[in-house]
């Protein structure tokens, strides 16, 4: 067993631990940075499958994302637009395939209607909201007891206009059923984007790509920390008290004054603490759960839909893959769709074959894209869900009531722990900015604390 000392250990080398990492060394204190998987990123991770290069992760950069761009920027990588020229498609409840250009769907004028007005409503109830503490809006408690869904359907009876409002926060981001998580977990995953209208105009919240991909952004920050980056340690134990910490391994022990958990918080039950956490701790995360999500990647010959005057920009509730884009790689000449598969229909999904939930996903890119879609070279399920450092995908969400009941207490430290992931951010909830944000934030009390 290796025995170690530093200032402050941080278990997991995703964007949050590793930027924590970074912005504490500049502060002048000794760092071990934990990682339980044979590389580091996280829930970011760019792979090659069969010749192809895949963002099996996390990957869009939106313009509200200013931790994330000065991140990218600051580490020198370069970024370029998902591409957007031509025809988006929407599929009806009748299974009909609509052209159409804009942010509104092609739906009858009342649905138009009753979406703009519903949207409208929704972005002045956004407005009010402190991403960062939803709980402290007047509402909170009357709205973190209303579902989603039945909220909208308070709304309306227009039931494709309930879907297409709902399906931004729910199969899209918190990729779960709508019935499963309130109206206030819907406004602030809206709120973490600035507004409901950002959240679901796929050219604001998927505007460009890094050249590359993503997970550069924690390996060239993994980078900078050397050997003091550990991987293929899944920490076992973690002791705590005034005199700081004894973070323990398989092979390794760090003590340290600090530690910062950088994981997704469904994953705190995999440490042993002693002593336990707090009772408000171990209640809190029972009522955090991930969502799920297939991301599917389609590789072909040639990006064959542009020839028919199509972005690649699809969407609808009703069909299997409620939304895709062209994923094509910067100077590549090969084509790249990628579609979302999430919530119920995915759980359904893997109780077939994996030549069935092929033929199946396939089969409803096609409804978008033509019967070119069916054929592609390379074709890639990231399935999120399976990993054991993961288990989900987007990230974690709170079920009902838990919002307001426990998000005053996400963040807050016990004793010398700290917590900071994408799950527990505000703005950029679930994304790698927020990630970010959270690191920089748990690395900003250590150094005070540790200067106090």
């Amino acid at each position: 067993m290796v025995e170690i000392t530093r200032d402050v250990v941080i278990v997991g080398a995703g964007a949050a631990g590793l930027t924590a990492a970074n912005e504490l060394r500049k502060a002048g204190l000794s760092v071990a940075v934990l990682e339980a998987r044979d590389r580091v990123g996280g829930r970011l991770w760019t792979d090659v499958i069969d010749g192809a290069m895949l963002e099996i992760g996390g990957q869009w950069v939106s313009p509200d994302q200013d931790a994330l761009i000065e991140t990218v920027a600051e580490l020198g990588l370069e970024t370029f637009s998902r591409y957007r020229e031509g025809d988006s498609v929407y599929v009806g409840p009748d299974g009909a395939v609509h052209r159409f250009t804009g942010e509104m769907f092609p739906v009858a004028p009342e649905t138009e209607r009753v979406i703009a007005e519903v949207t409208s409503l929704l972005d002045q109830m956004v407005s009010e909201i402190d991403p960062d503490r939803p709980w402290e809006h007047a509402k909170a408690a009357e709205w973190d007891a209303i579902t989603w869904d039945a909220w909208l359907r308070e709304q309306t009876d227009d039931d494709e206009a309930v879907r297409n409002l709902a399906f931004a926060t729910g199969s899209a981001m918190l990729t779960k059923p709508t019935h499963a998580f309130s109206l206030l977990q819907s406004l602030l995953m809206a709120a973490s984007a600035g507004s409901y209208s950002n959240l679901v105009d796929a050219d604001f919240i998927l505007d460009k790509r890094v050249v590359g991909g993503l997970q550069q952004v924690p390996l060239l920050l993994a980078e900078r920390l050397g050997d003091d980056v550990h991987l293929n340690q899944p920490v076992r134990t973690l002791e705590w008290g005034d005199g700081g910490v004894t973070v323990t391994t398989d092979d390794l022990t760090v003590r340290g004054r600090f530690a910062i958990l950088a994981h997704a918080p469904v994953l705190y039950n995999r440490i042993s603490f002693v002593p336990a956490l707090p009772r408000r701790q171990h209640q809190l995360h029972q009522h955090l759960s991930m969502g799920f999500v297939i991301k599917v990647h389609a590789v072909y010959e040639t990006p064959f839909w542009r020839e028919k005057g199509l972005s690649g920009t699809a969407f609808s509730p009703y069909e299997l893959s409620h939304e895709a884009y062209d994923n094509s790689n910067h100077g590549d000449e090969r084509g790249t769709l990628v579609g979302f598969v999430s919530d119920q229909n995915a759980d359904d999904l893997f109780t077939l074959s994996a030549e069935e939930r092929k033929e199946r996903i396939l089969e409803s890119l096609s409804h978008y894209y033509g019967e070119e879609a069916k054929n592609p070279v390379v074709y890639y399920e990231s399935d999120w869900g399976s990993e054991e450092w993961t288990r989900g995908a987007y990230a974690a969400s709170f079920d009902m009531g838990g919002l307001h009941r426990y998000g005053p207490d996400l963040r807050e430290a016990v004793g010398p722990i700290h917590f900071a992931c994408s799950d527990m951010a505000g703005a950029g909830y679930q994304h790698v900015d927020g990630a970010i944000r959270m690191g920089r934030l748990a690395a900003s009390s250590i150094v005070e604390a540790s200067r106090a």
